[in-house]
């Protein structure tokens, strides 16, 4: 049974990864990290060169590479529930836990990051809180449909989060 970590950019997916494979001693899977490394260009140059679409069938290959695995913990792209495909397919190769966090959280996450800009592209034209609330409004009836449970990660520390992931498995 694999774990997916789902939810929108900067929810912790990736550092909750590596840090709950490594507590689990499972092997941890970034598909945009996978995507990145196999495409050899960052994700912003992607998809200004080829578009979102092109850019989302990138991923759905990379994630279906991911389920064919098994005992792994996989952080997926923020918008990888939006396929139906994508959804069914980790579905049926283990537990989807959908992170989440506050407008504001997400918001001094991004900003902190320092590799927002290169590795996670603009999704609307609009401002950093607009955008994020906008595509919250969105996403987050598909994150709820795809999840078989939910973390918070507001106020925990990573070692919190993998805590709860733990016991809620």
């Amino acid at each position: 049974m694999n774990i997916f970590l789902i939810g929108y950019r900067c929810t912790g997916k990736t550092t909750v990864g590596r840090s709950l494979a490594k507590r689990l001693e499972r092997f941890f899977f970034d598909t945009d990290l996978e995507l990145v490394k196999e495409q050899g260009v960052n994700i912003s140059d992607i998809v200004n060169q080829r578009g979102w679409a092109a850019f989302r069938e990138i991923e759905k290959q990379v994630i279906q590479r991911a389920c064919e695995r098994d005992n792994q913990v996989v952080a997926t792209g923020g918008g990888a529930v939006l396929d139906e495909d994508n959804v069914k397919r980790m579905k049926d190769s283990g537990v989807l836990v959908w992170l989440r966090a506050e407008i504001n959280t997400i918001e001094k996450r991004i900003i902190e990051d320092n590799t927002t800009r290169d590795f996670r592209p603009s999704l609307t034209s609009k401002g950093s809180v607009e955008e994020i609330q906008e595509t919250l409004l969105v996403r987050n009836p598909y994150y709820e449909r795809a999840m078989d449970f939910w973390v918070d990660t507001d106020s925990m520390d990573i070692q919190a989060v993998c805590d709860t992931i733990i016991q809620k498995l």
